[in-house]
């Protein structure tokens, strides 16, 4: 083991879900006992910075995760950017959006029963547990998974997990519009299956179901969990009953860097897919300094392709949470890089570049309707009412998403300068 806090650790502990979640790194102290003198003080001073002042998201990174980061370079390294952020990686003058918002796509506020968001005509969004077996510097439901920080105090799922599943499926149950359903939370990994399989058997009882998602990034950050024999069997026996009803059981994961696609991530995704789920597909986010350019992008998607038959599904772009200005790109960039790489990949397995535009949803990049370049605020229209919108306008008014200000034009960057208070980059106080 290259890591001198792990030099000890054998092959069966490595690939024991049980050794990755006990020695997950939680804090500097642990992090410095792993790495050792592979990173200089700077680099811990730097970080603690960033936990005490921006960091919305708590430290918890599995062995496999942080094993992927390359100490070489740790401060440039992909993973690393979005897995352990630093105060030196914020902008100094627009860490935040002054639109952005803790739960910035209003899944709370859709909630139709605790943890059920009914944002789609069609489709819902079940958050069964609100942990993770890792956290993500960029996660979109920041003011709900994980711990809380010293800048974030987190919500909490109050109702007890029966109870809560149960109130699900006799929402789903009393609206047979609805098809789909992604299983999520958090991470699925970290409920335990005998509670998850259940839950799966509910919705496979209801008729009007016809796809099921299981959202977890644990398949990369800690495939070990999905290799374990009786989840294994488990995986199995739901995708059998699912076959059986003509229902689709799919993974969605979450990579976004192809150096997190080790051999073992390849056999978990293989496992599933040998199991009987009908896909494994990849849902990243894309991110500055992580994955923002076309050799970045068809790299991971080939990577996912070829080595873990994981089909490149989605790159959203990273949802306007505070404290995540230096991840996110401008809508312009990300046209651009659709544009990019398309014609490599098949057609199947071309990832989508999208924008979650809040009120809206998932919209393709060059689908805006209007874009202002120089303030950097795009304008999107849409085709449906969510769950909480009831005016006879709902279907024609235009909804904004915004660019990054410090990606603007000096005029763009004054303007915003103007309506907040701030001064701009690069402008004398």
């Amino acid at each position: 083991m290259r890591f001198p806090g792990w030099r000890t650790v054998t092959p069966p502990e490595w690939a024991s879900a049980q050794w990755q979640r006990a020695h997950c790194v939680k804090n500097i102290r642990q992090l410095r006992e792993v790495l050792g003198d592979l990173a200089p003080e700077s680099f811990y001073d730097d970080l603690a910075r960033d936990q005490e002042q921006h960091s919305t998201m708590s430290m918890l990174l599995p062995p496999q995760m942080l094993n992927t980061m390359d100490t070489g370079d740790l401060r440039a390294d992909p993973v690393r950017r979005y897995m352990l952020p630093l105060a030196s990686d914020r902008h100094p003058l627009w860490p935040s959006h002054p639109r952005a918002s803790r739960d910035s796509l209003h899944e709370h506020d859709m909630w139709v029963a605790e943890g059920l968001t009914h944002r789609y005509p069609t489709k819902v969004l079940a958050e069964l547990v609100s942990t993770c077996p890792q956290y993500c510097g960029h996660c979109t439901r920041m003011d709900l998974v994980g711990t809380s920080t010293p800048s974030v105090t987190k919500l909490r799922l109050a109702g007890k997990p029966a109870d809560r599943y149960g109130a699900i499926l006799e929402y789903l149950r009393a609206h047979p519009g609805i098809r789909d359903v992604v299983v999520s939370g958090g991470d699925v990994a970290n409920v335990p299956w005998r509670q998850l399989e259940s839950f799966l058997g509910g919705l496979l009882e209801i008729e009007s179901i016809r796809d099921i998602r299981l959202a977890t990034k644990a398949l990369m950050g800690l495939p070990q969990h999905w290799l374990q024999e009786d989840v294994v069997a488990g995986v199995e026996r739901v995708a059998r009953r699912a076959r059986g009803r003509g229902v689709s059981l799919a993974v969605h994961t979450h990579v976004n860097a192809v150096q997190s696609l080790t051999p073992l991530v390849a056999k978990a995704s293989k496992a599933l897919l040998e199991a009987g789920v009908r896909d494994v597909r990849n849902q990243g986010v894309l991110m500055r300094g992580v994955n923002d350019s076309p050799e970045q992008l068809l790299d991971l998607s080939f990577g996912l392709l070829d080595e873990a038959m994981i089909t490149p599904y989605y790159f959203y772009m990273c949802d306007m949470i505070p404290a995540s200005e230096h991840w996110r790109v401008p809508l312009s960039r990300a046209q651009e890089l659709q544009h990019a790489i398309m014609g490599y990949l098949p057609g199947f397995a071309t990832p989508r570049i999208v924008c979650d535009v809040p009120f809206v949803g998932k919209r393709w990049v060059h689908q805006a309707a209007g874009y202002d370049q120089v303030r950097g605020i795009s304008t999107w229209t849409k085709n449906y009412r969510t769950s909480i919108e009831t005016d006879a306008d709902d279907l024609t008014r235009d909804h904004p998403y915004y660019d990054p200000i410090d990606t603007l034009p000096p005029a763009g960057q004054e303007w915003w300068a103007d309506q907040t208070g701030q001064m701009p980059s690069g402008r004398a106080s």
